[in-house]
């Protein structure tokens, strides 16, 4: 195992290209704020000091990712860039099918167009927003399973992103005609970016097997989740990050994924399987709404940046740097008394805005009133995992959400030590103030995916 002698974990790259950040007034950010409808998602980017909003697709590509785009062949059908994505994806995951996409949502939108339907039941330990809506509109119902632990903000143990075995125990016995795939997210983006343990999905694989129901991951962070299980699974400390996400994998019989996160590229992701029927409904699907089995919606030159990405993300000196980023946010604000959901996600910290802001009902949105307060403090952007975000139910009703968290998602290979510092510090200061915060109503909104679009005014 590599050694490190230093306090001090390096980041194990070199800054090649800078891009200024417009350091705003906290009187242009109140202006601002007023003219998104405090929803920041609207907000224009130049808007923002530190953008915390998501770790999908705002990373940094490397040299050898931006010399790639060189090599992209933009052939409209057969390009060796495909070939070259392709292989770059069976090098990891052994799924006879890989179907390029635009992006993840793209994958989950064929992929329930083929499986889902009114009366399907699709479990998850948690699905997450667009995983969710992709389910809903097509009828079927989305059911989260997370474990005990994962409701316990304060739990430090090592794998809350897991699946409640004996919950999908009982639904299989009950609905198993119903349910034509078990999905499993790694890491549990919407349950605190957690991990799943290989144990577990050994576990969840064998009720599949048992039921005769095909087991798929949502793969966006799987490099992350593999170094999870290499740092904290029993048994997994000699193994490289590789050969555990082989065996992620090989448990599972196909997968959606986003590129734009553990691909280590701006755009992009697939769809990949083994059963040769489901796979030529989904790729009649994308010629329909993505384009040819070989592009999905990509230029060549994205293809070239993620089959490069794939094989810089399984790095143990990124991993073990990209990991330590936000432990080391976590461990700032948990010693400046702010709560956060214990350990810190591979790719953000969670802050607990219910707990934090417990005067705040959770009709009236502290995650959104935290978030908001984080931007009008010091310009930081992130990003509401709450009532806004899930609290909509398929019948138009709304109900509160298990959690009320703020995501500060960390992108990769982008800010250094000090903007780290920044935010903490930011955090802290209004966290001094939460006494003082109050509630948000929603004043516009859609039907679906609401956090994205909806406008706000202060209680």
């Amino acid at each position: 195992m590599h050694s490190q002698p230093y306090r001090t974990l390096i980041e194990p790259f070199r800054i090649k290209s800078v891009e200024p950040i417009r350091l705003s007034t906290p009187e242009e950010r109140e202006v601002w704020l007023e003219q998104a409808g405090f929803n920041l998602f609207a907000l224009h980017a130049e808007q923002v000091i530190i953008d915390l909003l998501t770790d999908s697709g705002t990373g940094a590509m490397s040299a050898e990712q931006w010399a790639a785009l060189q090599r992209g062949d933009e052939s409209y059908a057969g390009s060796p860039s495909f070939h070259r994505f392709e292989q770059a994806v069976k090098d990891l995951f052994p799924f006879k099918h890989v179907i390029p996409t635009h992006q993840g949502r793209a994958a989950e939108k064929i992929l329930m167009s083929a499986i889902g339907g009114p009366g399907k039941v699709i479990p998850n330990n948690t699905h997450f927003d667009t995983t969710r809506a992709n389910i809903e509109h097509t009828g079927a119902r989305a059911v989260d399973l997370p474990g005990r632990q994962a409701m316990d903000p304060r739990s430090s143990h090592p794998f809350k992103g897991d699946m409640d075995i004996d919950a999908l125990a009982a639904i299989l016995r009950e609905e198993g005609q119903s349910v034509p795939a078990v999905f499993v997210t790694v890491t549990n983006n919407s349950g605190g970016g957690q991990p799943v343990s290989l144990e577990n999905l050994r576990r969840v694989r064998g009720l599949c097997d048992e039921h005769g129901i095909p087991l798929f991951l949502d793969g966006c962070r799987f490099a992350e989740n593999a170094w999870f299980i290499r740092k904290r699974e029993e048994g997994q400390q000699d193994r490289s990050v590789t050969e555990i996400v082989r065996e992620m994998g090989s448990l599972a019989d196909g997968m959606t994924m986003s590129a734009k996160k553990d691909g280590l590229a701006n755009i992009g992701g697939w769809l990949a399987m083994n059963d040769d029927d489901l796979a030529a409904d989904c790729k009649r699907m994308l010629i329909l709404t993505e384009g040819f089995p070989t592009y999905g919606g990509l230029a060549g030159r994205d293809l070239e940046a993620i089959a490069q990405g794939l094989t810089e993300v399984v790095q143990h000196d990124y991993l073990r740097y990209r990991v330590r980023s936000a432990e080391y946010l976590g461990e700032a604000l948990l010693a400046a008394g702010v709560p956060i959901v214990q350990p810190a996600g591979g790719h953000a910290v969670y802050l607990d805005a219910r707990e934090l802001l417990p005067h705040i009902p959770p009709l009236s949105y502290p995650g959104q009133a935290l978030a908001i307060e984080l931007y009008r403090e010091g310009g930081v952007r992130g990003c509401e995992i709450g009532t806004v975000m899930f609290g909509l139910q398929p019948d138009g009703k709304e109900a509160p959400a298990s959690q009320e968290l703020v995501r500060l998602a960390i992108p990769r290979r982008v800010y250094t030590q000090s903007h780290v510092d920044y935010v903490a510090e930011v955090v802290q200061r209004v966290a001094n103030r939460a006494t003082e915060m109050r509630g948000y109503r929603i004043v516009d909104s859609p039907p679906v995916l609401r956090h994205f679009t909806a406008r706000f005014a202060p209680l």
